[in-house]
């Protein structure tokens, strides 16, 4: 396969991104597109790549909770556990500064 994409795909991808370059960008732009998709056609060819996709090493074992709607509690039940309180609010540190 050839080094570089065809000039004409990579005026269209300047076209789309509204991007301006010199004919030695364009050359140098051109080359490293083709590296990237022939990349893509290396992972692609990986044994196994079109099945189910790992989201961690490691196996998690949570259960998942039916979504039920619980009774609310009071705000005097919240004050009980809060440090402070000021009016009907709790008070929290500062965690952001100007």
């Amino acid at each position: 396969m050839e080094d570089k994409l065809d000039i004409s795909v990579v005026e269209h991808v300047m076209d789309l991104a509204r991007i301006e370059l010199t004919d030695e960008e364009k050359e140098q732009f051109a080359y490293d597109l083709k590296k990237l998709f022939d990349d893509v056609d290396k992972i692609t060819t990986i044994k196994n790549y079109d099945e189910e996709r790992m989201t961690s090493p490691v196996s998690h074992n949570a259960e998942v909770r039916d979504d039920v709607c619980k009774e609310e509690i009071s705000f005097e039940e919240v004050k009980k556990n809060a440090p402070r309180t000021s009016a009907n609010f709790v008070e929290v540190p500062v965690v952001i500064h100007e």
